[in-house]
This record gives structure tokens, C-alpha cells and sequence, in this order.
């Protein structure tokens, strides 16, 4: 009889498999190597900016022309690179970011995490209750446009995009994106971070970035393919030829 095969160790067949030469071990060692090349990316990223997006792409024209749409913008923690300055606070000491008094900051609105980030500028700090700010708007009673004033239910950051015509606590109505409330000052603990630095075009990319990972990876499987095949066809042949 013949002798049973001995079993490997689970250990030992892993380790045949990844330096095995054959195309599906080959294919998972590329797409191993770019997620491993990806992770140390966003610790880098991480670790230097202290927040997390720390890159975020802009979708909309709320902050043209200091911001377009498909710019991609770096972003830091509120208190990197110097305190946070709301526009009031910057027209004081002369701070400006993106052609402008004051930080342009990345919050989530009401503090929601589960809607998209807003990326407006921060135009000075209000206290709860009545406010210096006015407001239009139509009382549907009687169809007129009234003149009112601005309540703050809490303290925090007014915000502005800077292409926008009015403030973001007054501009969105009273059902933001389904929430049934208007967006509400910036608590401190709603921010991100602050924008510092944006380049252009490069944000187009990550609007895409699913099709774009799975175009990357094909790729990168079938050049791995036609490589194979390049070089095992002469081999083939002259095996042939020896027969």
C-alpha cells in the first residue's frame, strides 16, 4: 500500500500559497500591497493632521471662486498650525485663509455624523438666545415676507459659504436634508477640522473613488495575466521542442 501524503500545517500551505508563482497567489500579493500601501498612507495622514477625513473633496459651489468643485482640501484639527479664528476674529488680527478673513471649518451639521460634511467659513461666535442677526422670510398665514430675528437655541460658530447669499443657520429652512430642523450653530465638538490647503481637479477622483478602485485592481489582475503568459510562452516552447 501506498503511504498516506502527510497533511501540511495550515502555517505552511499559507505560506506556499504567497510565494507560490501561479496567477491568483501573484494577484492577491498586488491587491495586498496596494491596501497595506493605502493603510500606511492614512496613518501618515492621520498622525499629522490629527483629524480624520483628513482630506475632503469639494461637491458643491458654495465656496467658489476661493474653492471649486473637484478641489481636494487638506484638513487639520481646529486647534493645528494656530487657534481656530472665525471671520469677526480674523478681521482683528488680520488672519486670512482662502482670500478671506477667519478659518474655513469642516462640520457636521447639527453634529449628525451620518450626513455629509459641510465645508463653510466660520463668520464669528453667538451666544443662545437673541441675536444681532436678520432674517426674510414669508409667513405662510399671510403670504407677506417679514423682517426677524435670529434666536440661537445654543452657542456656537455662524457659518457661511463664501458664494452663498445668506448664513447657513438661516439658508437651509427648517427640514435640512430631511431632519426635520434647520442646521444650528457649530458647537465646537461638531468640527472636524479646519481647511488648509486645497489643490484643484485632483478631487475629482475620490467623487469616484469606488469604479475607480475596481478599474485600479482589474488592471492590475490582467497585466499580471499577460505577464504570465509572456513569459511561460517561450518556456512552453522549447519544453515542447526537447519532447
Amino acid at each position: 500500500m501506498a503511504a498516506k501524503s502527510e497533511k501540511k500545517p495550515i502555517k505552511t500551505l499559507i505560506s506556499d500559497f504567497w510565494k507560490s508563482d501561479e496567477q491568483i497567489p501573484s494577484a492577491v500579493r498586488e491587491i495586498a500591497s496596494v491596501l497595506v500601501t493605502v493603510g500606511i498612507i492614512v496613518a501618515i495622514l492621520f498622525l499629522g493632521c490629527g483629524t480624520w477625513p483628513a482630506i475632503v473633496t469639494i461637491e458643491s459651489e458654495s465656496m467658489v471662486p476661493h474653492m471649486n468643485v473637484g478641489d481636494l482640501v487638506l484638513v487639520v484639527a481646529a486647534d493645528r498650525l494656530g487657534p481656530l479664528q472665525s471671520m469677526a476674529e480674523g478681521n482683528e488680527s488680520g488672519y486670512q485663509k482662502y482670500s478671506l478673513p477667519g478659518d474655513v471649518i469642516i462640520y457636521h451639521p447639527n453634529g449628525n455624523t451620518e450626513l455629509h460634511p459641510i465645508i463653510h467659513r466660520a463668520l464669528y461666535w453667538v451666544e443662545a438666545g437673541p441675536t444681532n442677526i436678520t432674517y426674510r422670510e414669508m409667513n405662510k398665514a399671510t403670504g407677506q415676507i417679514e423682517t426677524k430675528q435670529y434666536i440661537a437655541p445654543h452657542a456656537g460658530y455662524i457659518t457661511k459659504g463664501d458664494n452663498n447669499p445668506v448664513i447657513d443657520q438661516t439658508g437651509f429652512g427648517d427640514n435640512y436634508r430631511g431632519t426635520g430642523s434647520p442646521i444650528q450653530p457649530v458647537k465646537k465638538e461638531w468640527i472636524v477640522g479646519k481647511a488648509v490647503y486645497s489643490v484643484p481637479y485632483v478631487g475629482y477622483l475620490p467623487l469616484n473613488i469606488g469604479p475607480v478602485i475596481v478599474i485600479v485592481i482589474a488592471l492590475m489582475i490582467l497585466q499580471e495575466l499577460y505577464t504570465r503568459r509572456k513569459t511561460s510562452g517561450p518556456q512552453n516552447k522549447t519544453q515542447t521542442k526537447k519532447k
